[in-house]
């Protein structure tokens, strides 16, 4: 763990805030508005900087997220694996049409089968 950030990825974080502005296809501008959080503090995000607690707060409520997801500690054994945890997301997502949630968990499967490590170290 990274003792300076306590173990917190800024940059992961910033790209699933990223993702929820892409999906509800709003502008940046809107995100400081309805989040109360500054643009210099988004902009600084970008970049790869930390935000205060005050904005991940913030951006954590407005986008659904737990900001702990985010933190580079020993997983506990009741957490759910990745792809379950998306797979999961997917068919709960209510904009999603059944055939339309199976349809990107095959995608998803295929491509997270491909760029993970397999266990037996090949």
């Amino acid at each position: 763990m990274d003792h300076a950030t306590k173990g917190f990825d800024s940059t992961s974080f910033y790209a699933a805030i990223a993702t929820t502005v892409e999906a509800r296809k709003i502008t940046w501008k809107q995100v400081s508005s309805e989040t109360g959080v500054g643009a210099s503090t988004l902009t600084r995000m970008a970049q790869g900087r930390h935000p205060d607690a005050s904005s991940l707060a913030a951006l954590s409520a407005w986008a659904g997220i737990n900001p702990g997801d985010f933190v580079d500690v020993p997983r506990k054994k009741d957490s759910p694996e990745a792809l379950t945890a998306i797979t999961t997301l997917l068919r709960a997502d209510p904009r999603l049409k059944p055939e339309a949630a199976e349809a990107l968990e095959v995608i998803v499967r295929a491509a997270y089968g491909k760029f993970t490590e397999k266990s037996d170290g090949k």
